[in-house]
């Protein structure tokens, strides 16, 4: 008996939690029948599934045609976009998790267990995501899709750090614990663009994620232009730019069990323009979760004229020097962290957050580092507030600097192998080096990356693809064959056929590519 049947039969027998699944649609009916066909298959039974049909085309054929009592069916008239049509789901889902799906794409039939299993049995995580198939599709004159491929994309290790900078789970590859969304609160209806990051990011707040090294569905990506309401709305940059200031300046009520939180402190010798314009830089540029604190008088509150959320006040004397603007601000911060910034400071992406990553992991004991452009006249630094807070209390007469090195505080510099994300700069390397046809150094790149970094069976199907175009078939062959023992993909299939038609090996050839042709073209009996 398989593991995959011996699963499915385990939990015929013991129901398990109800999980809720959540489609909302907006006038794609054909779709829409196959994305609730491929539910109705789950291996996984004890299901609620909310259809939203938000304010678009009557789908109540479709619905009906499936007559199943675990079918509820919202059929509102007003289109009032993604966002709450999610809230009005969730606000009769019942299930102990949620898990979510397009109205154009499709669960694999081992989806929903796969990842109720993870969470029930695998994992102390509260979330849990798996991997999808990137189905490029032509879309023809009659709405048919054809298959053109389907890629593994992205395959990604969570990374609690990147989810505050970028998305990297799918919302149909996500499932999460119902219960957390009383600490997330609803989706943000102001919001009508990267609705799914805005959620995934306050999760990470409060869960760790596990990420299930299964393919367990696929979105559709039509070649050309593309219909989908988010894709249209990230053509207008200025509201694109608005939904991301909005998402990352998003801060759900405490505790936070997962993040530390950041105070950023602007000091200042006169509230003037440049004040102004470096309140906007680091509003612009500021992924990291913080609140800004502004030390200056009481009656020059009133001049502060900006939007910007999270911005806090405080007051001090006309004639406070730095040194007392940082004691002043600092008995009102919340973060567990603190940068201290000087207004004029050059401020772009990253410009708190390198430091930061690197004072969070750094080794035992004090430390204060100095951001990247900081220098005399412009010191600026990122510090644990209770390291802080003992120097300013040891040596408050001392200058800011001088009461760190006082107290014991080594400052320093952050050092390269510190700086975050550095999976992503191999990566953007490695393509980098395909874009200019340089296969072998491309392959070299991608398998030191699946050796000393996560995502190794991405990082593996990228250099298996790389070393074949170098000409280095037999290493592209040993790390598809590799990876197709672990989890086959169309990539690797075809890539692995390749070689062993090459070798004259042509029924192993056969069998690979039969494999990759059921991949991309499924009956029913391929599917289960």
């Amino acid at each position: 008996m398989s593991d995959n049947l011996e699963m499915s039969q385990n939990y015929d027998k013991k129901p398990g939690p109800i999980v809720s699944v959540l489609i909302s649609t907006f006038n794609r009916p054909r779709y829409l029948s196959e994305a609730l066909a491929s539910v109705f298959r789950q291996s996984y039974t004890n299901l609620q599934i909310i259809v939203v049909n938000d304010g678009g085309e009557d789908v109540s054929s479709v619905i009906d045609s499936f007559d199943d009592p675990r079918l509820t069916f919202i059929n509102r008239k007003r289109n009032r976009g993604l966002a709450f049509s999610l809230n009005e789901a969730l606000g009769q889902a019942k299930g102990k998790y949620i898990a979510y799906l397009g109205d154009d794409d499709l669960y694999y039939p081992n989806h929903i267990e796969t990842l109720v299993r993870a969470l029930e049995e695998q994992t102390d995580c509260r979330v849990a995501y798996s991997d999808l198939y990137k189905t490029c599709c032509r879309v023809l004159p009659d709405g048919n899709r054809q298959v053109l491929s389907k890629v593994v994309e992205v395959s990604r290790d969570f990374d609690r750090f990147f989810m505050l900078y970028f998305n990297h789970v799918l919302h149909v590859s996500l499932m999460h614990r119902r219960d957390l969304l009383e600490k997330t609160g609803p989706y943000n209806e102001e919001l009508n663009v990267l609705i799914d990051w805005d959620m995934t990011k306050k999760l990470a707040f409060f869960a760790d994620f596990h990420h299930v090294h299964a393919i367990t569905g696929e979105f559709y990506s039509p070649v050309g232009d593309c219909d989908r309401i988010s894709v249209q709305q990230r053509k207008d940059k200025d509201n694109y730019v608005r939904n991301v200031l909005a998402i990352r300046t998003t801060r759900p009520a405490k505790p936070w069990p997962k993040i530390k939180d950041l105070s950023v402190i602007l000091t200042l010798d006169r509230l003037d323009d440049q004040v102004g314009k470096t309140i906007g830089y680091i509003w612009r540029h500021t992924f990291y979760p913080y609140k800004l604190y502004l030390p200056i008088p009481q009656h020059c509150f009133d001049k502060i004229n900006t939007d910007m959320p999270n911005l806090v006040c405080v007051p001090v004397g006309a004639s406070a020097n730095t040194s007392r603007q940082v004691d002043a601000a600092l008995n009102e911060c919340e973060g567990q962290y603190i940068a201290i910034v000087p207004s004029g400071f050059p401020i772009d992406e990253m410009w708190a957050e390198d430091a930061l990553y690197g004072l969070m992991n750094a080794s035992a004991g004090a430390q204060a580092i100095e951001l990247e452009n900081s220098k005399n006249g412009l010191w600026a630094a990122v510090i644990a507030k209770d390291d802080l807070r003992y120097a300013r209390k040891t040596f408050p007469d001392l200058p800011l600097r001088q009461s760190l090195e006082a107290a014991g505080i080594v400052v320093r510099k952050l050092r390269p192998e510190e700086i975050p994300f550095q999976f992503d700069s191999l990566l953007k390397e490695g393509k980098l080096a395909q874009e200019d046809g340089n296969w072998l150094r491309a392959a070299e790149i991608f398998q030191y990356t699946a050796d000393h970094y996560q995502n190794r069976l991405w990082m593996k199907m990228l250099a298996a693809n790389a070393f074949f175009k170098a000409g280095y078939h037999k290493k592209a062959a040993e790390l598809s064959s590799e990876i197709n023992r672990d989890r086959p993909t169309v990539d690797t299939l075809l890539l692995e056929a390749k070689v062993k038609r090459e070798q004259e090996d042509i029924p192993s050839a056969i069998e690979l590519l039969e494999t990759a042709e059921g991949i991309l073209e499924p009956d029913e009996l391929l599917w289960t």
